[in-house]
């Protein structure tokens, strides 16, 4: 569930920030090319313990500087914001990548008759850059799937956690290990089958080139 949240907020944010990087101010450029870069060059363990830790600690700060009472943030919301903000940085660079791939005169085309941006993003942008796009998220979610482990850092119980307890516990460490390995093995193999399924639908129509 966090991965699903986590990956959900990461493809909104790339979305504004594919957007922002292309068409947006030199300012919000500026601002986003920091924040990619920032993200992409920082460990995300680290990252996770600065947004969680640091983040609430400030926030706190402020309420009770206001005069607030302090507030807790449960570790499922703490998760998905964490992991979405990562995330965001790499589906910004992915997202923006596939927007370069559409052919910039159909683009010109469809301003040129007069088609608000929204109709231009969703009938002409969108499904060009879905087929390129969809390799690049495909291999993030699998990563947002793998790094909730991060989050027993933060004192989640998710699977990693909870098998490493149930290991230290009954000392079968080969069993529940296994375990562990064999349910994420069946979340990747099942998310690449419908990724994959994904991507032949969005390449729907487009010629197929022998020899790729």
């Amino acid at each position: 569930m966090i991965a699903v949240g986590a990956f959900g907020l990461g493809l909104l944010i790339g979305i504004c920030g594919a957007y922002g990087k292309l068409y947006g101010g030199p300012v919000t450029r500026d601002l986003l090319g920091i924040y990619t870069t920032i993200v992409r060059a920082v460990p995300e363990l680290v990252l996770i313990l600065i947004l969680y830790f640091a983040v609430t600690s400030s926030l706190n700060t402020l309420l009770l500087a206001w005069g607030f009472e302090r507030v807790q943030i449960s570790g499922f919301v703490a998760g998905i914001a964490v992991l979405g903000v990562v995330q965001g940085a790499y589906a910004t660079e992915i997202l923006r990548g596939a927007i370069l791939s559409v052919p910039p005169g159909q683009i010109e085309a469809a301003r040129a008759m007069g088609m608000p941006p929204l109709t231009l993003a969703w009938r002409v942008t969108f499904p060009q850059m879905l087929a390129a796009a969809v390799p690049g998220l495909a291999n993030l979610w699998l990563i947002a799937t793998k790094d909730t482990a991060l989050l027993a850092v933060v004192g989640f119980a998710e699977l990693t956690l909870v098998t490493r307890q149930a290991a230290s516990t009954t000392k079968a460490f080969f069993t529940f290990f296994m375990a562990a390995g064999v349910l994420y093995l069946v979340v990747s193999i099942l998310s690449t089958l419908m990724f994959n399924r994904i991507e032949a639908w969005a390449r729907r129509g487009q010629v197929r080139q022998e020899g790729r």
